[in-house]
Parts: structure tokens; C-alpha cells; sequence
């Protein structure tokens, strides 16, 4: 790939434990953001908007439960 930025990464020591699925959703934005040419802060804008859209996609008619709810006394 034309243009990409290696970096040699070395661990002194032990390194801390990191998700796995936290690895894979960083490498997906890294690669979204390499294909559309933005920024990885745009991905996860672009990513929110979506998620954004599919929520308000569902209705309360489809037997979803409310995000938040308060009992009446």
C-alpha cells in the first residue's frame, strides 16, 4: 500500500491484557479510514451515525424494550 506508515512497535516487559474484539474494532476503523482516505475519528463518526439509525429504525410495536423507564406511584 502506497503512502502507509509502519510502526515497529516494542514492548519493554509484561504488556497489559487487551480485549481481543477492542484489537479488531480498532484495525477495522484503521482500515475503513485507510480505504475512504478520513481520519479514524470520521470512521467512528460515520459509525455512530449508523448505529444511531438502526436504533431509531425499531419501535416500541416490534416488543423492544424502552431504553429507560419510571414507575409511577
Amino acid at each position: 500500500m502506497l503512502g502507509s506508515k509502519r510502526r515497529l512497535v516494542r514492548h519493554s516487559g509484561k504488556a497489559p491484557w487487551v480485549n481481543p474484539k477492542v484489537l479488531e474494532l480498532q484495525t477495522a476503523k484503521e482500515i475503513l479510514a485507510e480505504v475512504f482516505g478520513v481520519r479514524i475519528s470520521d470512521v467512528e463518526e460515520m459509525l455512530n451515525q449508523r448505529c444511531e439509525v438502526v436504533v431509531q429504525s425499531y419501535s416500541r410495536e416490534e416488543g423492544l424494550w424502552q431504553e429507560s423507564f419510571c414507575l409511577a406511584e
